[in-house]
C-alpha cells in the first residue's frame, strides 16, 4: 500500500463569519473603551496572554488574532492580566464562543526560573522589561480564572507551555511527573503546535453551534474522554516479545527481524525490549491508520517507573510525523487523554496567507514609550520558515512546531520589508534577520512525498545527512540577494541559528552568507566536542564544524573581512560526565576560545534529552529496564562545575575546576604552559584582576594568553637591564680611573645603543 501525503482545506477557504462587516481593526481591543470605539457589543473570542501584546507576526496572540479577524470574528486581547483574582478576566465581558488561552510565547516557567533553579528579575515580553508579571504555569492560573469569570464559556488553552504539556510530562521545577495541562487547567480543548488550522477549524464549528465537546477528531488537538473511542484498534505501547520464536508480527514502526532490535543490533535473550505490537493480532494486515491509536503507560504508571516514562517519550516522538502519526491515548485517573495526529503543515501561499495579515508590527499604544525587549529584538526580523528536522534531543521546536519545513515565498517576504520599512518606527536600513528556528533550513524538505509519508526517523540529519533530503540552498541565496537590492535596505544580518553540517552542502550558499550577511560574528551550536555526548544530543561531531570553520575563513578572508565563528555549547546535558567537560575545556583552550555567556542543560517539559535526564535511560533506541543507562549531572554544584569547565578561563572557577580535576587524578592539567588548563594556586594570589573577558566564542589573540608576558612586564625588565648596564659601565669607568689615563676606553658608540622594545 503506498502512503499518501496528507492534505489539508486551504487555511482561507471557510466562508466568513457574519462580523466581518466589522472591517480590519487598527489594534485587536484590550478594553471595553476600545470596543466601543469599533462599534462592538461583544467579542466574539477573547485571547488571554502572559505576554504584552504586540501586533507582530513573531507573537503567537497576534497571529492568532488577525487570523480569526481575516475569518471574520471579533476577537479581543486580555494581556498579561492580574491573576489573583478573576475580575481582570472580565475587563472585555463574556465572549461569545470562547477563551483561548497562552501563557505567551515562552513556557512560563522557563521564563521565570534559571536552569539553576534561579528567579530571573527581568521579563523580555513585559513592558520595561519587569520580571513578575505572569504566574507560574500561567495555562493553568488563567484556564482556572476564566472558568471562574464566566464558567458556562468554553476554554481553549495553546502556545508553547500548553503544547509541551499535552500528556503525562517530566517538570523540572518540582522534580516530578506531573498530568497533562489539559487535566490540571479544567480547560475544554488543548491546541498543540503552530495551531492555525485547528484554531480556524475549532471556532468555525464553535460558531456553528457545535459543542467543544463534540469537536473529537480535529487534528493538532487534544481533548479528555471518558472510554477510547469505538471503531478503533489499539495498540499497546508497553507489550514486549513473547520468550521464543514469534511469527511476523506487524509492528506500527517497522518490521523487525527476528532476533534483532529496530537499530539492527542482535538482542541479549537475558533482555526484552519494549517494542510496540498491536491488540489483537492482525497477521499478515496492516492496521488503517485513520482507526487506529496507540495506549501510551497510564499517568499512574510513568509517575512512577522512569523507564515506562522513557518509553512514553519514545513513542510520542515516532508518532509525530503528520502523514502517519496515529491518535495516542493515555489514562489519568479514571479519564482518558486523546491526542489526535499532528496537524497538515501550512503550504505556502497558506504560509504567504497567515505573515499577510495586516498587522500593525507595533505594540500596542496604551504602552506609550515603554521599551518591551523582545520587539526591540524583532521588529525588523522577519521570519521566512517554521519547523526543525534537525531533532536535536535537547530543543522543543521539533516537538512544538514539527520537523516538516514550511516557507514562505520570496514575494511576501519581499512585502514584509516594504511593511517594516513603512510601518516600523526609526528604521534605518538595517534587517536584523532572515531566518527561524534554523537560519538555512529554507524550503529544504524530503525529495520524495510518498518517502516522508512513511518516514519515523527522528531526525533528517543525524547520524548522517539522509540520502533523501534536499540540500540545495539556492532559494535561501536568492532571496538574500533579492533582499540586499530592496531600496532602502542597506544591511541584511542573519542572526539566527546556522545549521552548519547543512551549509557545507552548498559552498556557494556559504560564500553568500559569510561574503554579505555576517556582521563580524556569525551564531553556530556545536554544543560539545566528545562523540558519545553529542550522540546523545543527535548533533554531528567536530569534523564537520572544523570542515565548516575553513569554509567560514576561507571565503572571509576572500571577502577582506576578519570575521568570528561564536560557538554555543552545553554543560550537564546527559550523557556528559567531568571527563567529557574537561574534554570540551581542553577543545576550547587549544582552540583559543574564551567563551564569556556559556548554558547548563535545561529539562525542558517533552524532549528527549529530558527523558534521558529523569529516566537515566536513552530513548534514541528501545528501551528496556536492562538498557543502555545514561549518565545525567543533577547535583547542583557538579552542574556549576561543569558549567565552569566552560569559562576555564575565568578565575572564579579555577578552585572548583583544580579540586574536580585532582579527584579525577588529573593534576597534570594544573599550572602553567600551554597544555595546562588551570594555573596553579599560586596564581590567585598574583590575579590583580578578573582575566579579560573575550566576545561569546571569539577567538582571541595571543596577548590574552596567560603563559605569555604583557608588553608592561616587557618594558620592566628591559627598563631594569638597561639601569643594571648602566650601573656596571659607571662601576667600571670609576675602577679605570685610578689607574693611568691611557687604560680607558671608550666603547664605540654603536655598541652603547639603547635597547627597545617592539
Amino acid at each position: 500500500m503506498i502512503k499518501k501525503h496528507k492534505t489539508a482545506p486551504n487555511l482561507f477557504s471557510y466562508p466568513q463569519y457574519w462580523a466581518e462587516c466589522y472591517g480590519v481593526s487598527s489594534f485587536l481591543p484590550t478594553s471595553r473603551e476600545e470596543m466601543d470605539l469599533l462599534g462592538w457589543d461583544s467579542c466574539d473570542v477573547i485571547i488571554v496572554t502572559g505576554d504584552a501584546y504586540v501586533d507582530h507576526p513573531s507573537f503567537g496572540m497576534a497571529v492568532m488574532g488577525r487570523l480569526l479577524e481575516r475569518h471574520g470574528y471579533r476577537v479581543g486581547i486580555i494581556d498579561q492580566p492580574d491573576w489573583r483574582s478573576a475580575e481582570d478576566f472580565k475587563r472585555l465581558g463574556e465572549p461569545n464562543l470562547f477563551f483561548g488561552v497562552t501563557a505567551g510565547n515562552m513556557d512560563s516557567l522557563i521564563n521565570r526560573y534559571t536552569a539553576d533553579l534561579k528567579v530571573r528579575n527581568d521579563d523580555a515580553y513585559t513592558p520595561y522589561g519587569a520580571g513578575g508579571k505572569r504566574p507560574d504555569r500561567a495555562v493553568i492560573v488563567y484556564s482556572q480564572r476564566c472558568k471562574e469569570a464566566f464558567n458556562k464559556v468554553p476554554v481553549m488553552i495553546g502556545g508553547i507551555e500548553a503544547s509541551l504539556r499535552r500528556i503525562a510530562q517530566y517538570d523540572y521545577w518540582s522534580d516530578e511527573v506531573r498530568r497533562s495541562v489539559l487535566v490540571d487547567s479544567t480547560a475544554d480543548i488543548l491546541l498543540y503546535g503552530n495551531a492555525e488550522r485547528a484554531m480556524v477549524e475549532v471556532t468555525h464549528a464553535i460558531a456553528k453551534g457545535r459543542k467543544m465537546s463534540e469537536l473529537t477528531d480535529i487534528r493538532g488537538t487534544t481533548i479528555i474522554r471518558n472510554t477510547p473511542p469505538g471503531g478503533y484498534t489499539e495498540i499497546d505501547s508497553t507489550r514486549v516479545d513473547w520468550p521464543g520464536q514469534v511469527d511476523k508480527i506487524y509492528s506500527p514502526y517497522e518490521y523487525i527481524p527476528e532476533g534483532k532490535c529496530q537499530s539492527g543490533e542482535e538482542i541479549d535473550p537475558d533482555v526484552m525490549p519494549i517494542r510496540v505490537i498491536p491488540a489483537p493480532l492482525r497477521r499478515g494486515n496492516k492496521l488503517d491508520p485513520a482507526k487506529t491509536y496507540v495506549r501510551l503507560p497510564s499517568f499512574e504508571k510513568v509517575s512512577k517507573d522512569p523507564v515506562l516514562y522513557a518509553h512514553t517519550s519514545r513513542i510520542l516522538h515516532l508518532e509525530s510525523n503528520p502523514h502517519n502519526a496515529r491518535a495516542l491515548i493515555q489514562k489519568h485517573g479514571k479519564k482518558e487523554v486523546w491526542v489526535n495526529p499532528p496537524p497538515i503543515p501550512l503550504e505556502t501561499p497558506e504560509m504567504d496567507g497567515v505573515f499577510d495579515l495586516p498587522y500593525a508590527r507595533i505594540p500596542h499604544p496604551k504602552y506609550g514609550k515603554a521599551r518591551i525587549p523582545a520587539y526591540d529584538m524583532i521588529k525588523t526580523s522577519i521570519n521566512i520558515m517554521r519547523g526543525c528536522f534537525g531533532g536535536c534531543t535537547f530543543c522543543s521546536i521539533t516537538e512544538h512546531e514539527g520537523r516538516v519545513i514550511q516557507s514562505r515565498s520570496h514575494e511576501s517576504i519581499l512585502n514584509e520589508i516594504e511593511e517594516i520599512k513603512l510601518k516600523v518606527p526609526g528604521f534605518t536600513g538595517h534587517i536584523s534577520d532572515l531566518g527561524g528556528p534554523t537560519s538555512n533550513m529554507y524550503t529544504l524538505n524530503c525529495k520524495d512525498d510518498e518517502i516522508q509519508a512513511s518516514c519515523r526517523k527522528l531526525s533528517c540529519v543525524y547520524p548522517v545527512i539522509c540520502e533523501n533530503l534536499n540540500t540545495d540552498h539556492s532559494p535561501t541565496t536568492e532571496l538574500y540577494r533579492k533582499t540586499r537590492a530592496v531600496e532602502g535596505v542597506h544591511t541584511v544580518s542573519i542572526a539566527s541559528g546556522l545549521r552548519y553540517d547543512l551549509a557545507v552542502e552548498d559552498p556557494e550558499y556559504v560564500r553568500e552568507l559569510v561574503t554579505h550577511h555576517v556582521g563580524g560574528l556569525l551564531k553556530i551550536a556545536p554544543e560539545h566536542s566528545e562523540d558519545d555526548t553529542l550522540s546523545k544530543m543527535m548533533k554531528p561531531g567536530m569534523g564537520t564544524y572544523d570542515k565548516f570553520k575553513r569554509m567560514f575563513e576561507k571565503y572571509s578572508k576572500e571577502a577582506g573581512k576578519k570575521q568570528y565563528l561564536i560557538p554555543y555549547f552545553i554543560a550537564a546535558h546527559p550523557g556528559s560526565d567531568d571527563k567529557d567537560m574537561m574534554n570540551l575545556a581542553l577543545w576550547l583552550k587549544k582552540n583559543d576560545f574564551k567563551p564569556d555567556q556559556v548554558q547548563t542543560f535545561y529539562p525542558s517539559p517533552m524532549s528527549l534529552a529530558t527523558a534521558m535526564y529523569h529516566s537515566n535511560k536513552n530513548p534514541l533506541k528501545p528501551v528496556s529496564y536492562k538498557s543502555e543507562m545514561v549518565h545525567n549531572t543533577k547535583d547542583a554544584e557538579q552542574r556549576v562545575t561543569q558549567k565552569g569547565f566552560l569559562r576555564y578561563h575565568d578565575a572564579n572557577n579555577w578552585p572548583a575546576l583544580r579540586k574536580t580535576l585532582r579527584d579525577m587524578g588529573r593534576d597534570d592539567l594544573i599550572g602553567n604552559g600551554k597544555d595546562k588548563l588551570v594555573p596553579a594556586e599560586e596564581a590567585d594570589n598574583r590575579q590583580g584582576r578578573r582575566p579579560v573577558k573575550a566576545k561569546p566564542g571569539q577567538q582571541t589573540g595571543a596577548s590574552h594568553s596567560s603563559n605569555r608576558p604583557t608588553k608592561e612586564n616587557i618594558e620592566a625588565r628591559e627598563k631594569a637591564k638597561r639601569k643594571q648596564e648602566t650601573e656596571a659601565r659607571i662601576k667600571a669607568a670609576s675602577a679605570n680611573s685610578n689607574g693611568s689615563s691611557n687604560s680607558v676606553k671608550r666603547k664605540p658608540k654603536s655598541k652603547v645603543k639603547r635597547r627597545t622594545t617592539g
